[in-house]
């Protein structure tokens, strides 16, 4: 396999949402998000993740969807053997772990309108973020918030408001503290603001109208790899909050239970990644070592946590599915892993479309 002796972040490649049903809650975020081209749908024991799974393999089905405009998927995952887990609390802003998924949009104000109409669940007001950009806050039907905000670097034109995943919006305990990981091991170099008070355009939010210091970060390099354009430009929001000790979103639960489960970033040079994320004392917690078949796609992946515990996963893409029906499928292992994949290659992923 033709793999690189750095560390190569090609984008967000998805984020895990623990549902109870996960082809009903596909059926809604095709409808509202156009997360609608499956790369893969598997069921499988979950055998390497049992550090965060109680010390059993557990029964699993996950659909892993994306928006052909641009932007990381969903991995929309469910426990097929078990009931998952709610949080024992309200889940409020700057509690441990990822309170919301940002979702690019081209036209924001559009979007909430198309909210409203659609009776979607509008938890703050169309608004500014501190760095003036527009954004509002909705809940899908299983009470996960998504974030949606302006994005202006797309792949692919299509007629839907919104793109794929952009980012996220994390609550942390030390936000100097995190800020290093989220650049050292991500790359997220580029401070947008830095804020600390109390926000009027986070209210509606659960635990909104507490005090907070807020950090955005980018990256100032373009990405580079196979799937990066894509992928395209993402963004982690920093939360912490001053006036309340937080909670861990995942505090006696299971990885893969109701919610955001995990942020997962498509890359190569595993191993160039391994001895960084070592070097920096944030070692790997899950390695499937080498090649790991998810039926209808094979990679590596690995986890590592931030400094509060959020679950950071890596991917390292061998092969995809193009045409499954005629058992077509894109290698990865013998391409240049800093070039980006050709156009016709990454429209190919659109022939499984799934069309309301």
């Amino acid at each position: 396999m033709t793999t690189s002796n750095k560390v190569i972040i090609s984008g967000i490649q998805q984020v895990g949402v623990g549902v109870s049903n996960a082809e009903e809650a596909w059926v809604w975020y095709r409808k509202h998000f156009s997360m609608d081209v499956p790369v893969f749908k598997d069921a499988a024991t979950a055998a390497l993740m049992q550090r965060y799974t109680g010390g059993q393999p557990q029964e699993r089905y996950a659909i892993l969807a994306i928006n052909m405009a641009g932007g990381g998927g969903f991995e929309i995952w469910q426990y097929t053997q078990r009931t998952p887990v709610p949080p024992a609390f309200t889940i409020n802003l700057g509690d441990l772990g990822i309170f919301a998924a940002k979702i690019k949009c081209r036209d924001v104000a559009e979007m909430y309108a198309y909210s409203k109409k659609n009776h979607l669940s509008i938890l703050t007001e169309l608004a500014a973020t501190p760095n003036g950009e527009q954004h509002f806050f909705v809940s899908d039907p299983y009470g996960n918030v998504f974030e949606i905000v302006e994005e202006k670097t797309w792949y692919k034109k299509r007629n839907d408001l919104t793109g794929g995943i952009g980012g996220c919006v994390i609550g942390v305990t030390d936000i100097d503290r995190s800020i290093k990981f989220y650049k050292d091991v991500l790359g997220y170099d580029q401070i947008v603001f830095d804020v600390t008070g109390e926000f009027n355009d986070l209210n509606g939010l659960a635990g909104g109208s507490d005090s907070f210091r807020r950090v955005l970060l980018r990256h100032t390099a373009e990405r580079t790899g196979g799937f990066s354009k894509l992928f395209g430009p993402s963004q982690i929001e920093l939360v912490q909050v001053l006036n309340r000790t937080p909670k861990k979103i995942f505090e006696n639960r299971y990885w893969g239970d109701l919610g955001f489960i995990h942020l997962c970033f498509d890359i190569n040079g595993m191993k160039a990644l391994e001895q960084k994320c070592a070097d920096l004392n944030y070692a790997f917690t899950v390695n499937s070592a080498e090649s790991f078949d998810m039926g209808e796609a094979a990679g590596h992946f690995t986890y590592t946590e931030d400094p509060d515990g959020t679950l950071i996963e890596f991917v390292e893409t061998h092969k995809v599915p193009i045409m499954k029906k005629i058992g077509l499928y894109l290698n990865l292992k013998k391409r240049n892993p800093e070039k980006s994949l050709p156009n016709w290659m990454i429209n190919a992923l659109s022939l499984s479309r799934v069309k309301e």
